[in-house]
């Protein structure tokens, strides 16, 4: 389980998507394999809006300084244009699972 640093709900880390500093930027980690902290997000533009207005990505990732959302907000666009599919496992279906156990 890992938490949203925009809207703060709790989410399976296979709904989140991971981003990282790169050089004072944000940059996707689609794989969550990167080195160093990372900080946890929806799929979901309204997230990364909440986040960049409550400033929480220098705090997440432990830099001084603003960070550049710029390439984070054209990765989702260019995303769910291509892929419905992920764009779907958004905060609605945080926590859900298709089998029984949970």
């Amino acid at each position: 389980m890992r938490t949203c640093v925009g809207c703060r709900a709790r989410a399976p880390r296979a709904q989140l998507l991971r981003l990282v500093n790169d050089d004072g930027r944000l940059a996707v980690d689609a794989r969550a394999v990167a080195p160093g902290r990372g900080a946890w997000i929806h799929p979901d533009p309204t997230c990364l809006e909440l986040a960049e207005r409550r400033r929480v990505f220098g705090r997440a990732l432990r830099v001084s300084g603003p960070l550049d959302a710029a390439p984070v907000r054209q990765w989702l666009d260019s995303f769910q244009g291509r892929s419905p599919a992920r764009a779907d496992r958004s905060r609605a279906g945080a926590g859900k699972t298709d089998c029984e156990g949970g």
